[in-house]
């Protein structure tokens, strides 16, 4: 722990406080104390909390929002967890949202720094030859610079005016192994313009859904993990394309849900920050997320604050739900008018996914090895779609160009006139569908509204490379509410 405090502060130059760098402190005299006077991990804890929650009077502008410092939060998550797992009293544990539920929220005094602006930085690089990392050259960007060092390696936080200036200027130092930035006006903007909705929305990101979406529209996504070989990470935190070039090497992926756990964690946080949420849960014949909140909420959530409805979909059926409920619960007048919407949209709402190959499904014993090796034999592609029972087979087709066939004429049978919102989704063939299927709905389906996203990664590691899905619904009230560019 000591050791610990000390790299944290000796990788800022300028330490201050009311920042993470009080929980270190914090964190390394509670040590002390616990091991004079045996008062053990519960009084670590309080210490600790204790600390997070006086960062909101240290720092003048966490003060103006009436919240805790976000850096000391996590680590406050970090140790509470890894305390009590340590003495085997995690169900003891208490979630922060009840720890510290009157500073988690913006206050509404809080307004928005008309100066802020600027890239949020994160990169490495690896030194050339030189034994010590130019820190003036870093501080004429940034006073609050990070910077962690192993051997020739450095890994450097900063915020600066200009990307291109520090990358410029980093770049004679070394090579750039890794580099990514955020626009803070952008996010602050954002930020500020947020609406709240009258429900919140909460699905599973088995539905394809990217962070940024979730971002935009103010709803919440609970992870599956997906594991390449011998690393697993959540779904949301993988890059696509990483996972479909390990697969095309051969290397295993499969898929696995949150444990139990943080699943209730995730409940307890929804119903302590919202007065109410409306959970779209993945359908309950492709996972046991259903069963388990819905065997939480008979003790967890006695007032009924988080609605559920069992959607009986998955993939791109399941995001477009979402999609276009959490864009109506923006404008919406009431709780139950949001819950309509919603049991609309579950029973218009479709799917079709066609699959390229099915080797990946023989794999993950989706299907049998005979019915793959014929099906490969004789060049079918299947086309299938989520259902309430389950994956439900539609047919098969033998090219790309049967199966943008299939999906033009059952979109139509769908849409009718009324036109509506139709979500393309690509695995590893984003441009095939960027230039040549969006187009080609656009024309077919004037006045519709088309987005591109990626396929859920959950289906994306069942079906494989290749694969593409279209999801669509009619337009209904309220659909017309668009918030921002979901592409």
């Amino acid at each position: 722990v000591t050791e610990g405090r000390k790299r944290a502060f000796d990788a800022v130059p300028d330490p201050k406080k009311g920042t993470m760098l009080d929980v270190f402190d914090t964190l390394e005299a509670s040590a002390v104390s616990a091991r004079n006077t045996g008062d053990g991990h519960k009084a670590m804890v309080e210490s600790l909390e204790k600390t997070v929650r006086e960062t909101t009077e240290i720092n003048p502008k966490l003060k103006q929002a009436m919240v805790v410092d976000s850096g000391a939060l996590g680590m406050f998550i970090f140790f509470d967890a890894f305390l009590n797992a340590l003495n085997g009293t995690q169900d003891e544990m208490k979630h922060v949202s009840h720890i510290f539920k009157d500073r988690l929220s913006i206050s509404k005094d809080w307004h928005k720094d008309e100066d802020a602006g600027g890239c949020c930085i994160d990169f490495v690089v690896k030194l050339d030859g030189l034994t010590e990392l130019n820190s003036e050259e870093l501080a004429r960007f940034d006073e609050s610079v990070v910077a962690l060092r192993h051997n020739d390696l450095v890994k450097i936080h900063l915020h600066a005016d200009s990307s291109d200036a520090v990358r410029s200027s980093m770049s004679k130092m070394g090579t750039l192994v890794q580099w990514s930035e955020d626009n803070l006006h952008e996010q602050t903007e954002r930020f500020s313009s947020s609406s709240r909705p009258i429900l919140h929305i909460v699905t599973d990101a088995a539905g394809s859904i990217t962070r940024n979406d979730a971002g935009e529209l103010g709803l919440t996504l609970l992870d599956s993990y997906i594991s390449i070989g011998q690393k697993s990470m959540p779904e949301t935190c993988l890059e696509p394309s990483l996972l479909y070039s390990a697969m095309k090497k051969g290397v295993r992926a499969s898929t696995a849900q949150a444990s139990i756990f943080e699943r209730h964690q995730h409940y307890e946080k929804i119903i302590g920050l919202n007065d109410g949420a409306l959970y779209l849960c993945v359908g309950s014949a492709f996972t046991g997320n259903y069963q388990v909140v819905m065997e939480w909420k008979r003790t967890g959530d006695p007032e009924n604050r988080l609605r559920v409805i069992d959607t009986g979909a998955a993939s791109g059926r399941l995001g477009l739900i979402a999609l276009a409920v959490a864009r109506y619960s923006i404008k919406a007048s009431s709780a139950e008018d949001v819950l309509d919407f919603a049991d609309r949209a579950v029973r218009l709402c479709e799917e079709y996914v066609f699959i390229d190959k099915l080797n990946w499904l023989v794999a993950g014993g989706r299907v049998s090895k005979t019915s793959g090796f014929f099906a490969g034999l004789l060049n079918m592609k299947p086309v299938v779609s989520p259902q309430p029972e389950g994956v439900k087979k539609l047919g098969v087709v033998r090219n790309r160009k049967d199966q943008v066939a299939f999906a033009l004429k059952r979109i139509k049978e769908l849409l009718k006139e009324r036109g509506g919102i139709i979500m393309l989704e690509y695995s590893d063939n984003l441009k095939w569908l960027d230039e040549e299927i969006k187009p080609l709905m656009g024309r077919e389906f004037k006045g519709s509204e088309i987005i591109l996203q990626p396929l859920s990664l959950t289906s994306g590691t069942h079906m494989g490379p290749g694969t593409w899905a279209v999801a669509s619904m009619p337009f209904m009230d309220g659909l017309e509410i668009r918030c921002g560019d979901l592409t």
